[in-house]
């Protein structure tokens, strides 16, 4: 997956993660809003990092296992929804820590 859809699934995974983190640490104890934002960028993170350390194989050959999967490379998707929700997840416990303390 290349682009702002790689970008999108990211962020929504994030979200996904951050709102589950959220929900599980109890301590974290923010609203929805900065629950979102910090999944979304922890997703975007983490999805890309994920994908750098698992994408480091030839292009051409992942190009061609895309297009005869239809133009879908499943492994890329799997990869960018767990380090997306994962990347989410992490960072919304960490800034939910330090907002949560009073």
């Amino acid at each position: 997956m290349e682009g702002i859809a790689a970008i999108i699934v990211q962020a929504i995974a994030g979200m996904v993660g951050g709102g589950v983190a959220g929900q599980l640490v109890k301590t974290v104890g923010m609203a929805v809003l900065p629950k979102l934002l910090s999944g979304a960028i922890g997703g975007i993170l983490g999805g890309s990092a994920i994908g750098a350390i698992l994408g480091g194989g030839d292009p051409t050959a992942a190009a061609d296992a895309a297009a005869a999967a239809g133009g879908l490379d499943i492994g890329a998707l799997i990869s960018q929804l767990l380090g997306g929700a994962a990347g989410g997840g992490v960072l919304t416990a960490i800034v939910g820590q330090f907002l949560g303390k009073k």
